[in-house]
């Protein structure tokens, strides 16, 4: 017990922080925007470039864990779209919601999760785990809204607007950038690797602490059954398929599936919100799942890392 304690204290514990500072209001009304942002385009963007000029080949050979996170992705993704809804219904709000069932707080929670339970043999699939969430999951649900945004208008033209949108994101070419540095062969200079590895450093305790003030900010609302429905599909069913897949169906390394298991028994992540606020749609429903599964998850976490330590891969 004391093993799990050791392992979810210090995550738990930095998005207290920062839910408290956002209440005693220490970080002013934009604190929690200015750290979001500090995440999305330095730290975070540091760490997975120095993370993947570290990665060899044969550790990306893992088609199983790939194909796992995705039907993992995809069964709660489509929950959204079996759900009987009232007339005249947008499809971007199934969209949205249906991105909120399977979006993963991958890179602010689920990369300092990994490190803390399963040490860096867990980066490298944490880092896959997080492109595929931040840009495959991301893009679907972008190119589906787009597509009901401009009902009339040639496919080709949004599909190219998706396209543009992903390689702005940073959390997309950083790691692209790094296993293409890794690929040539040149080692990284000592001052700039020194650099990126502070930066980087920044990225875990920056992303928690983010969370902590988000959370303190959202707001009440959205209809219960949603909120519920939001929550169960994201907590219970996305874990419990991809556990199926990386552990009885795909000859997946251990430290690799249970990577798989937690990154995607995280709760949900801000993508949804976000979208919601981009297209002037209703945020409240996502917002309130976001607070709601990461509460659950105190929990539902704590347990998946006992059941970690009976398997015998926490790390000491």
């Amino acid at each position: 017990m004391l093993a799990v304690l050791n392992a979810t204290f210090p995550v738990f514990a930095l998005i207290l922080a920062g839910w408290l500072a956002a209440r005693r209001q220490l970080l002013g009304p934009h604190g929690g925007d200015v750290l979001n942002r500090f995440v999305i385009y330095l730290a975070l963007p540091a760490l997975l470039f120095h993370a993947m000029t570290q990665v060899r080949p044969d550790q990306l050979a893992h088609g199983g864990y790939v194909l796992s996170l995705l039907i993992g992705f995809m069964v709660p993704f489509a929950i959204a779209y079996c759900v009987k809804r009232p007339p005249g219904t947008r499809r971007t709000d199934v969209a949205i919601e249906a991105l909120a069932n399977a979006y993963a707080n991958a890179g602010f929670m689920g990369i300092p999760l990994c490190l803390v339970v399963l040490g860096p043999d867990s980066l490298a699939p944490a880092i896959i785990a997080t492109l595929m969430t931040a840009c495959v999951l991301f893009g679907i649900t972008i190119t589906l809204i787009e597509f009901d945004q401009h009902q009339g208008q040639h496919p080709v033209r949004t599909v190219l607007k998706t396209g543009r949108a992903l390689l702005r994101n940073p959390l997309l070419i950083s790691p692209l950038l790094g296993l293409a540095w890794a690929a040539s062969g040149v080692p990284l200079p000592l001052a700039a690797d020194r650099f990126i590895v502070l930066l980087g450093d920044a990225a875990s305790p920056c992303a928690l602490v983010a969370i902590g003030l988000f959370l303190a900010q959202a707001g009440a609302g959205g209809a219960p059954a949603t909120v519920a429905r939001i929550v169960f599909a994201k907590l219970i069913v996305q874990p419990v398929v991809t556990a199926v897949l990386v552990l009885m169906v795909f000859d997946t390394p251990p430290v690799w599936a249970w990577t798989a298991i937690i990154m995607s028994a995280l709760p949900i992540g801000t993508g949804p919100f976000m979208l919601a606020q981009m297209y002037q749609r209703d945020a409240q429903a996502s917002s309130r799942a976001i607070l709601v599964s990461t509460v659950i998850s105190v929990l539902t976490i704590s347990a998946l890392i006992a059941l970690i330590q009976h398997q015998g891969l926490l790390r000491p």
